[in-house]
């Protein structure tokens, strides 16, 4: 009897963990993503050219080196915020870019909107099923590694093909990602919010600038 009592105690104590980790994980990411809509916003209103994609590189990874070497302090915020403050600096000139293209406006409401039902979608079935999706993590792993080479070729070599490809792939992954990373949260694989936040995060950056990119495209006379 009393075994049984500590083990509906220690079910009970995850349950509580792993709703408070979902709980802070939302909040968080509805925080960052808000701070990095004004970044973007800022550097749109100011003009700001897009700092290149060795800057960006150099941006990222140092800023989640260090949310990462922090993500158990306080600390571990304070470079969440400013690593989502960088990319939404990055996302200001790329949306400037296709909101001057003919049907501009109705191109980022389409990704935007696009991301939203992808996210929200995927993050609903994940969290009502609650299905275990723990297997699909060294695909994501090898999938992102190939298609984040795959799209620096691109860039470096200006191929359109190739660049189309990855958007589309990274459209697969992310939303893949997406389901690995909540369904993580509910059966306990994550437990720091500030890391669980940087992957949606993530995630959600990829796939609206990937949208972004393929709907450009089909718009382009």
């Amino acid at each position: 009897m009393e075994n049984r009592l500590t083990t509906m105690t220690r079910q009970e104590a995850s349950v509580l963990s792993t709703n408070k980790v979902i709980r802070n994980t939302y909040m968080l990411l509805s925080m960052t993503l808000a701070f990095s809509a004004v970044t973007a916003g800022a550097s749109m209103a100011l003009g700001l050219p897009h700092p290149g994609i060795i800057l960006t590189l150099i941006g990222y990874f140092g800023l989640l080196f260090l949310t990462t070497r922090f993500r158990n302090s306080s600390l571990g915020v304070l470079f969440v915020f400013a690593l989502t403050g960088f990319m939404g600096f990055t996302l200001g000139p790329i949306v400037s870019k296709y909101l001057a293209m003919p049907n501009g406006t109705q191109i980022v409401m389409q990704a935007m909107a696009g991301t939203a039902v992808i996210f929200l979608g995927l993050s609903a079935y994940a969290l009502t099923s609650r299905k275990d999706f723990s297997f699909m993590g060294g695909f994501l792993f090898v999938g992102m590694l190939v298609a984040f080479l795959a799209g620096l070729g691109a860039v470096f070599f200006s191929i359109p093909a190739l660049s189309l490809t990855v958007s589309a792939a990274f459209v697969l992954l992310m939303s893949g990602l997406i389901l690995y990373e909540t369904s993580n949260i509910i059966h306990g694989g994550e437990t720091n919010y500030v890391m669980a936040t940087v992957s949606l995060y993530v995630s959600i950056y990829n796939l609206f600038t990937s949208l972004l990119h393929l709907l450009g495209f089909m718009n382009d006379d």
